[in-house]
């Protein structure tokens, strides 16, 4: 009998683990027999016999473990790990391995990667895990547990690290991240997310359920080995995350940083569930710590946002008083916030200072447009003419305000901030109007063109209409309506207003309070001028001409001198 089980165990595990296991088993009861009957002479020397034969079935044991693990343990390729992912997360077809998938930002917020099924890739073939799991369990029952750990940590460990590397993990250090041009960056960031959801949903995942079943019946052993195994790969993953987090901030980082925190919190969930246990304890705490710096990173950059727009001390001259620059970068900036509501309510109520996330983010924008009017406000000062002060004003709030009420940015700043603004607006247009056409309208009074006295130089006119007026002072009047309109054509066509219906409206403004003036001076002045051979010196435009050129105002053209 005992010649029988020495020639299996000798033989080794490899063809038939089933009658091998059976022999070590019957081994075992040899040996607990020769122990309890040491009467018998030989009992010593067949104890040390098979206990020598046990240590070596143990070894072959460990030896068949290590090469059955190492044989079925292949990286998986980058297309089967796609393969598992929802067809809304695969990469599109003209896209290389880098794994940038096709979704836009807004497909996070219909939870679409939350809910949608993923098909875990099979890491080892299922017919080799219980095998795997026998030999594991006759391990730990020669206790043998800390070799067990060691090779399952080397092999699984290597093989997961290969698998991300495949995929286009890197690992990059800090310094790594701060020499990166942003739009490398960027890009890499855009990955990173994608890596972060199929290493936590597939790999790790997959990895979670392999350990599961090898070390069935030994939770904490299962849980150490899983830690052992997965740590350099989350540690490499994390670490850029935590690179991009504690970079140098700045305001087109703050999109990425939601980014960010929203795969994060996407994962939470499932990484404290696969990640389970004492073993894994500093894994959780890392995740968990990477967010929070996500969350505070991306509040710190609000503040620096809202600090630099109100600073920003760009020299890019408007000549003509249309939108500046800054106005467009900033609305666009606070628009493409909304495509980030539910995540940044989600930050302001875990990371905000206790109040509501729907006032916080109300706060907040009107911060920063109030910022933005604040540096307009010094912007306007810039210009020697206070009349294309008012214009650029009337121009830059107009453009927030039409911003704001075609976009969600509405229903959050409300309905008195839009009203308000656009009084505002109206105030600009009515100052422009007064500062640039006062002077012209004085031209067309008929203040100061009569006296009491007559002489040669006054002409007595039907019913008294002119009576007493200065013929004179009366060319005076056109001749300086002529030449101040001239001015204000010359220069007002050059400046922008870029609105159709802003524009139209102040034109038509301009119009109602110009044209009638210009016609009631001219009803009742010009006979007075039109006699002569020279009357179209001074009487240079009908009130038609006047109206047609009104209508190249603010069209931010370079125009010559008017003809009629």
């Amino acid at each position: 009998m005992m010649l029988l089980i020495e020639t299996k165990i000798l033989k080794g595990p490899h063809e038939d683990l089933e009658s091998y296991l059976d022999a070590i088993a019957q081994l075992r009861k040899s040996i607990r027999y020769f122990s309890s009957n040491k009467t018998f002479k030989s009992s010593d020397g067949v104890l040390n016999h098979a206990n020598g034969l046990l240590a070596k079935a143990q070894s072959k044991l460990e030896e068949e473990f290590k090469q059955l693990l190492a044989s079925y343990s292949k990286a998986v390729e980058p297309d089967q790990l796609f393969d598992g992912l929802p067809n809304s997360l695969r990469p599109s077809s003209d896209q290389d391995g880098g794994g940038k998938t096709s979704h836009s930002h807004t497909d996070h917020h219909n939870n679409d990667s939350e809910t949608a099924s993923y098909t875990l890739p099979t890491l080892i073939p299922p017919r080799v895990l219980p095998l795997l799991h026998d030999l594991a369990q006759q391990m730990v029952q020669a206790g043998h547990q800390q070799q067990l750990l060691k090779i399952y940590k080397e092999t699984r460990s290597t093989v997961l690290e290969e698998s991300l590397r495949k995929l286009g993990v890197e690992k990059l250090s800090k310094e790594d991240v701060q020499r990166m041009q942003w739009e490398v960056l960027e890009a890499k960031i855009g990955n990173w997310i994608h890596f972060m959801r199929i290493a936590v949903k597939l790999l790790f995942a997959g990895e979670r359920k392999v350990c599961d079943q090898i070390f069935g019946g030994f939770d904490s052993l299962s849980d150490q080995c899983f830690a052992d195994v997965t740590a350099n790969s989350v540690s490499m993953l994390l670490s850029f995350g935590d690179a991009i987090a504690r970079s140098k901030r700045s305001p087109e980082k703050l999109f990425v940083l939601l980014d960010m925190y929203e795969i994060m919190r996407e994962l939470h969930s499932e990484m404290e569930a696969i990640f389970k246990g004492k073993a894994c304890v500093e894994i959780r705490d890392s995740a968990m710590g990477l967010t929070k710096r996500l969350a505070q990173t991306a509040q710190e950059t609000f503040g620096d946002f809202e600090e630099a727009v109100e600073k920003d001390a760009t020299k890019t001259a408007v000549l003509d008083g249309t939108v500046h620059p800054l106005t467009s970068y900033v609305i666009n900036y606070v628009k493409f916030l909304f495509d980030y509501q539910s995540t940044l309510k989600q930050l302001f109520q875990e990371y905000g200072n206790g109040d509501d996330s729907n006032s916080q983010l109300a706060s907040v924008t009107m911060r920063i447009m109030q910022a933005l009017q604040n540096n307009l406000d010094g912007k306007s000062k810039q210009y020697r003419d206070p009349a294309l002060t008012h214009l650029f004003l009337m121009n830059n709030i107009h453009y927030m305000v039409r911003s704001v009420r075609r976009s969600e940015a509405k229903d959050l700043l409300g309905d008195d901030w839009v009203q308000r603004h656009r009084r505002i607006v109206q105030q600009h247009a009515n100052q422009y109007k007064r500062i640039a056409w006062t002077k012209i309208l004085q031209c067309l009074s008929a203040q100061g063109l009569t006296s009491s006295g007559g002489g040669g130089s006054s002409v007595g006119g039907d019913g008294g209409n002119s009576s007493g007026a200065s013929r004179g002072l009366i060319k005076e009047r056109f001749k300086m309506f002529n030449m101040q309109f001239e001015e204000l054509h010359q220069r007002q066509s050059q400046w922008t207003v870029p609105d159709t219906e802003l524009r139209e409206s102040l034109r038509l403004a301009v119009a109602e309070v110009l044209l009638p003036a210009y016609r009631s001076f001219a009803k009742r002045f010009g006979p007075l001028v039109e006699s002569g051979k020279t009357s179209q010196k001074y009487i240079r435009y009908t009130a038609e001409d006047l109206e047609r050129l009104l209508g190249e105002f603010f069209e931010g053209k370079t125009v010559t001198e008017p003809k009629r």
